[in-house]
């Protein structure tokens, strides 16, 4: 078990993430990539990603073992915002560093030749792990992040109505089975028992696409402190097929406010269109109701359709459910981009009665 202990400092400085962090999503797929499980939620993405790759896996195995402790610096903080800034950042750290965390894995004496060269500072060691963690990225992470960004985002709007409503505490009390807020420690199912004290720093939690069972977390407890932790997969939550996203038409007056509502009401049906149009950043089945003006239980039916079309993600918030965009339902709400590619549209949507009310007017 790990155990973060708060002060009343470092509840002021807990926060979430703004985004998914590229090298964290990258390494942690890493793991999945070499799993063998039959299962929905990664093994369409396991198959594809493998016939993409070319050599990558071989070069990284030694340095993300199948389990237990990867090196620190793999995961440079600037991964939120972005390959580019992470691959910079990692060719940044100082070649004693480089050193003390690449003989901690085990059988460093045994790796390959080119990761004990890393580890004596070798540029050109470097700059072949630099290489080969993009041409992964690539291949494995980047076609599928508009769907890795649409769960991590249901993710946050779940934790951001928790901090609205309860602050810190509602927060840390809000995050999945695997960990458990028992004020003033997070308990963490952990492979080891340890501490970590977070001394005023704060805790930067991250959810994570590719993150499975407990949460992870730096071995260095001098970095600066961060939880990484699973989101919720939806049952049909596969990964699409990046060569199934076909680009959303655009044109004069693609996206333009009131007339992409008017041409989505036609498409779905004035309620359903109000429907989609409300869930906006994000509500539950009963805010749903009442902005749209219809019975509980006809925007539950209303919501399941959208979700099953792919319109929209639901993530299971205690008792209640919360209903956010995904990627191809806020494309089709504001009528696509120039160049914009979203996953698989449906070929149609079930008709829906309308009740004569139409769009909510909102904006």
């Amino acid at each position: 078990m790990l155990r973060v202990h708060f002060s009343e400092l470092d509840l002021a400085r807990l926060r979430m993430a703004v985004r998914p962090d590229a090298l964290w999503e990258t390494v942690l797929s890493f793991h999945r990539l070499r799993e063998n499980r039959a299962e929905t939620v990664y093994g369409k993405w396991r198959s594809e990603a493998r016939n993409r790759l070319n050599g990558e896996a071989r070069l990284l195995a030694p340095l993300i073992p199948s389990r237990g402790y990867f090196p620190d610096f793999l995961t440079p903080a600037e991964g939120v915002i972005g390959c580019d800034a992470a691959m910079s950042a990692l060719r940044a750290v100082p070649g004693e560093r480089l050193h003390t965390e690449l003989a901690g894995l085990p059988g460093f004496r045994a790796l390959p030749g080119w990761i004990r060269d890393l580890a004596q500072g070798e540029r050109r060691s470097l700059d072949r792990l630099i290489s080969t963690l993009r041409a992964y990225h690539q291949a494995a992470v980047a076609p599928y992040w508009p769907h890795i960004q649409a769960r991590i985002e249901a993710d946050r709007v779940a934790r951001g109505r928790a901090l609205l409503d309860g602050g810190a505490d509602g927060l840390l009390a809000s995050l999945p089975p695997t960990m458990r807020w028992r004020a003033p420690v997070l308990e963490v199912d952990y492979p080891v028992d340890r501490d970590l004290w977070l001394r005023g720093r704060g805790l930067l939690l991250l959810p994570s696409f590719f993150c499975r069972g407990t949460p992870v977390a730096y071995r260095n407890p001098d970095l600066t402190p961060v939880l990484v932790y699973p989101v919720e997969h939806a049952r049909c939550g596969l990964i699409p097929r990046p060569e199934q996203r076909p680009a959303v038409a655009s044109g004069p007056g693609a996206g333009s406010g009131a007339g992409s509502a008017q041409t989505l009401g036609k498409l779905v049906g004035q309620t359903r269109s109000a429907v989609l149009l409300e869930v906006g950043g994000g509500c539950t089945t009963s805010e749903l109701a009442r902005r749209v003006g219809v019975s509980l239980a006809s925007a539950s039916q209303h919501a399941s359709v959208l979700r099953e079309a792919g319109l929209v993600h639901t993530l299971r918030q205690g008792s209640a459910v919360l209903h956010t965009l995904t990627p191809l339902g806020a494309a089709l709400l504001r009528g696509g981009a120039p160049g914009e590619r979203v996953f698989g549209v449906p070929a149609a949507l079930p008709p829906v009665a309308t009740s004569g009310r139409g769009p909510s007017g909102r904006g």
